[in-house]
């Protein structure tokens, strides 16, 4: 096997030191398309910002995430904790109280998802105007 490649059957990423496109690939068993189609989805990225600010229970993410379901949420919350993202701790209390809290990993990805968030805000004028123009010159064609 050549230097640098790894054993993982469903690991997808170039050899070389540069960067591309093929850094992840369109196969489903990619392990680096898995991970980014789990953080980049809408709900996990609702999640992950509201645990940075504080550890919260199923009942308070559920009101704060407008338009999710209980049993997206309860998928989504699932498949953060399935990946190191977020931490869930059962109390033995009565009624049982469980908590969600992002792990160290989930805190690292938020400061990437912020660096994110900023950019848009940052652009988001550009964006818009370069939406306008877009569907300018496309009324433009179909006249």
């Amino acid at each position: 096997m050549e230097e640098g490649t790894s054993n993982s059957p469903s690991y997808c990423c170039r050899t070389e030191d540069d960067y591309g496109v093929l850094q992840w690939d369109t196969r489903e068993d990619c392990e680096v398309r898995q991970i980014l189609d789990r953080i980049a989805d809408k709900w996990s990225l609702l999640v992950i910002a509201l645990l940075d600010r504080h550890t919260m229970r199923f009942t308070q993410l559920r009101r704060e995430i407008d338009g999710i379901s209980q049993r997206m949420l309860t998928t989504t919350l699932r498949q953060l904790e399935r990946d190191g993202l977020v931490r869930r701790t059962v109390h033995p209390v009565v009624p049982p109280r469980v908590d969600y809290a992002l792990t160290p990993l989930g805190g690292s990805l938020h400061k990437t998802i912020q660096a994110l968030v900023d950019w848009t805000e940052e652009h988001q004028s550009e964006i818009a105007a370069a939406r306008t123009r877009y569907d300018h010159e496309a009324r433009e064609k179909i006249n």
